[in-house]
């Protein structure tokens, strides 16, 4: 059975010491959550790497974003970034750090912008203002998509979407540990229920606030479910997951109606780790690393 590493473990101690009197976010009235998450990522976003240029910028008119321009930025890609948060929680500065290390990896800017939240703003709100976010794109740029847990659950379903359109497609596309399905008796739900960090019981009610049961047989509101013509349109995927996750299955699940269709996006297993640990490079070598090989398939499908 998969355990955490010592460094995983080491951070999940810290955590328990730190968080030992705060309440779990998902059981407060949704903003009380929203600032809770925000205070207890603020201890990932410190000494933040340093970037050529970082500002905040109202992207397509009205979606506040934050723009992060590596000193290595090779001159002709971008990534937009869509952060995670259980489609409820987080934003463009509770994963500033995240997104600079994804920028450094990659070699270009990375912009990542906020959007529309449940349980205020249940599906399609989020997933509208991600398809407005990446219509919106500077064309000076090649552009590639990205995202972590709801937001590779988003960065997937725009897609999706974008293919059903017509439209055009991203160079390439990132996905972290992301949510894919709402089946909460696959193996790893089973397995890591009770976390550590995320549980089903978290799950469940981040599902609840976003897409009602009805909804979840859609391909935009659960991706699992999208037909196979639309998955082999996809653009070239990397994928990662964390083995100490109650999605992990999720992202297995997809890479094998991918491998099914003869398609081979790589697909990282992360030993020793739990979900959202990528937002803990600051502490952690397993998300330092995650970065780096995202960021090497990354340049080597962008030289």
């Amino acid at each position: 059975m998969n355990t955490p590493s010592d460094t995983m473990r080491a951070v999940l101690n810290r955590l328990a010491m730190e968080d030992s009197e705060l309440a779990d976010p998902t059981t407060l009235e949704p903003q009380q959550g929203r600032t809770l998450a925000a205070l207890t990522n603020l201890r990932w976003n410190e000494d933040l790497p340093v970037m050529a240029d970082a500002r905040v910028v109202m992207h397509a008119g009205s979606i506040p974003a934050r723009w992060v321009v590596p000193p290595n930025d090779n001159g002709r890609d971008a990534i937009l970034h869509v952060h995670g948060g259980g489609w409820a929680f987080c934003s463009p500065t509770t994963h500033e750090g995240a997104a600079r290390r994804l920028a450094l990896a990659c070699g270009c800017p990375v912009l990542t912008f906020d959007y529309r939240k449940a349980p205020e703003h249940p599906w399609p709100a989020g997933l509208d203002d991600v398809a407005e976010a990446w219509h919106a794109r500077d064309p000076a740029r090649r552009w590639s998509l990205a995202g972590d847990s709801a937001g590779a659950n988003l960065a997937l379903c725009a897609m999706l979407r974008l293919i059903a359109e017509g439209a055009v497609l991203p160079a390439q596309a990132l996905l972290f540990y992301g949510v894919y399905g709402a089946d909460f008796e696959t193996e790893s739900y089973v397995a890591n229920a009770a976390g550590p960090g995320l549980t089903r019981a978290k799950m469940q009610r981040y599902w609840d606030w976003y897409a009602p049961q009805e909804l979840r047989s859609t391909p935009e509101v659960a991706p699992l479910l999208a037909d196979d013509a639309a998955l082999a349109a996809l653009p070239p995927l990397y994928l990662n997951a964390a083995m100490l996750d109650p999605l992990f299955s999720d992202s297995a699940q997809l890479v094998a109606r991918l491998r099914a269709l003869g398609r081979d996006d790589p697909f990282d297993r992360i030993d020793g780790v739990v979900h959202g640990f990528m937002q803990m490079g600051l502490v952690l070598p397993e998300a330092r690393e995650a970065f780096a090989r995202a960021g090497k398939v990354f340049r080597r499908r962008s030289a």
